[in-house]
């Protein structure tokens, strides 16, 4: 599945797949073969930072 573009989905997608299978934004950039800055960037544009403590953009 590719990764959404509207950063809103995008959000609740990459959250759920670091709660769900990935230790790390990192990993989870590996396994899917996504660029993690561009994912840093879209959510970033909603106000969302990834928090590597918690493993999710909040």
């Amino acid at each position: 599945m590719p990764v959404p573009n509207d950063p809103m989905i995008l959000l609740s997608y990459i959250n759920t797949q670091l709660r769900d299978f990935y230790p790390s934004l990192e990993e989870l950039g590996k396994s899917l073969g996504v660029d993690t800055d561009e994912i840093k960037s879209k959510l970033a544009s909603i106000d969302y930072r990834y928090n590597a403590v918690r493993n999710r953009f909040e």
